[in-house]
Parts: structure tokens; sequence; C-alpha cells
């Protein structure tokens, strides 16, 4: 067995993958890697390449023009900034299931959030007013989750103690799933919807006007995908009208920049893309990422292939 070279963008990183017989992990700084355009020594043998979790356009370039390069194996689930950038044969493995329990939390949160009405009493707290008025609440709600993947699986557990409603759309139907082609025929019916697909080129734009024009008065859109999924400018429309309310933990453009109308829009609640950001999301993450590489240290294939480079 050969040893592989796997360049890895932290310390936390390398007990891991050093534990998987036949992976040698090499760390870099990804900051400095970006302001220097130069991996450390040795990084020209690597065959794997494990990006941080924010990754900016120069390091997704200088990566891909490392000779030995056989894979990507990313430590988050959303390959978009990947897909179409990398020489051919390059595969690309994602991190599927090291978020799906702290993002489905961040959907139920902010549903609780929208529903009990807390960003309004937090104003009322900041300006020293007891706002004692009514709430709604999550209990009885019907909730359409726009796919149908592990995120998925884990937000329906969770919200079915709270005697919600679910039902999944996915890319195509099956038993108890329905398709994506029916989707706006089944919003009316629903008091949320709640987003957990990837960004590709069928999910860029899903959420427009039409989509949201299905949506019944008062219902609640939930962004926890990628921001392109929604076109700002339907959700803003929809927003200052009234009509509609959301919370986003993912936006278009990302970061917001400062005076963008989302950070006034009244009905949203907006989260910086915290959802997976928790204490334990980047051992999780490696955990994740060694299974998939030991797959690769036996001569076989990542089970999370997302683009096949084999």
């Amino acid at each position: 067995m050969l040893d592989i070279a796997v360049l890895v963008p932290n310390e936390e990183g390398v007990a891991p993958l050093a534990a998987v017989l036949g992976l040698v992990p090499l760390v870099y700084d990804p900051a400095t890697v970006v302001r220097t355009g130069r991996f450390p020594d040795g990084a020209d043998t690597a065959q794997v390449f494990v990006p941080p979790f924010q990754t900016a356009d120069e390091l997704v370039a200088l990566a891909a023009r490392l000779p030995g390069l056989r894979l990507v194996q990313l430590l988050s689930a959303g390959a978009d900034r990947w897909i179409g950038r990398l020489p051919d044969g390059v595969g690309i493995s994602d991190c599927k299931g090291a978020h799906s329990g702290a993002t489905a939390e961040w959907v139920v949160t902010a549903l609780l959030s929208v529903y009990r009405h807390f960003p309004r009493f937090a104003a009322a707290q900041r300006e020293g007013r007891w706002d004692d008025s009514r709430t709604e609440e999550l209990a009885g709600k019907r909730v359409l989750i726009v796919g149908a993947g592990d995120v998925a699986e884990h937000t329906v557990r969770r919200l079915t103690p709270f005697e919600v409603r679910t039902a999944l759309v996915a890319r195509r139907p099956r038993d108890g799933v329905h398709g994506i082609d029916d989707v706006h025929g089944l919003l009316p019916d629903f008091d949320a919807c709640v987003l957990l697909v990837p960004l590709t080129q069928a999910t860029r734009g899903l959420v427009d006007a039409r989509f949201l024009a299905a949506m019944p008065d008062g219902a609640v859109l939930v962004n926890a995908a990628r921001g392109p999924v929604v076109d700002t400018d339907a959700l803003l429309a929809e927003l200052v009208g009234g009509r509609l309310r959301a919370a986003l933990d993912v936006t278009d453009p990302e970061p917001l920049p400062a005076g963008h109308p989302l950070w006034a829009a009244p009905g949203l609640l907006l989260t910086p893309h915290v959802g997976g950001a928790v204490p334990l999301a980047l051992s999780r993450a490696y955990r994740i990422a060694a299974g998939q590489l030991a797959h690769v240290a036996r001569g076989g294939e990542p089970p999370n292939l997302v683009q096949n480079g084999y």
C-alpha cells in the first residue's frame, strides 16, 4: 500500500486522518496559501486536498493546480463551490452527515422563534417595553421540506414531537416523497416551507416569484440550503408587502453587505450561515472524512462521491 499525502487546513485534522493506515496528513494554513499563492513544501505530492469550511475562490483555483490531485474531500455537505472548477479526473467527496443534526436543530429553532415571536420580544426587551401580546405555536403546523436527504430526515425527527405534519419533496418522486414537479401544487396546503437542497443548476433560483406566490398568506420560508436557491428580489417583495415571513441562515449575496435591504426586511429572522457551526462540528467532519478516505487508502472510492474522477 502506497502512502497517500493529504493536505489538511488545521491541526485538528492530523490525528483522525493519521489514524487511517496509508494516509499522511500535511497541514497547510489557508490564509497563508491565499496570501502567498503557494502551498507548503511537499504539497506537490498530495493526492487529496481537504479545504476549510469557508473556502476562498483563490484557494479553489490554487488547489485545482496541484499536480498530484486526485480527490477533494470536503468538510461540508455543499460542493457547489468546487463542481466544474477542477481538472478532469479529480473527484469530489462531501461530508454528508457531519452537520445534519445541528442544521436540523437550527431549522426547528428558527420555526419556533418565528411562531413564538422571539424577534419581537427581543426588540421589546432592548427597548425596556413589556410586550405581553399573544403568539402563535409550532404545534399543529404543516411543514413542506424541499430536500429529502439526511438533513431532511433529521429535521422530520425533530419536528414530529411538536405534532407537526411534514411532507418531503425531492428531485424525483418515490415512496413517501413527492417530486419537485408537484411543488407548486403542494405549497398552498402548508404553513411553512423548509429548503434543504444542494445548490445545483436545477435548484439555483428554484424559489422564484411563482414559487413564493404559491405559498399561502402568512406562510414562513426557511432557507438552510444555499442563498442562490432563493431569488432575493422576489423574496424581498413578499416580505416588504407583509404577505410572507422568512428565516434565512444563508443569503444571496453572502456575506450580506452593509446596507442590503434584507437587513431591514420586515418579517425576517436572519442568521449568518451558522446552522452547522457548533463546537463538535469539526471533529464530526474529520471523523466522516477519515471514513471516506479509508476507502481511498484501500484503493477504492469514497462513498460520498458527488463528482466521480476515478
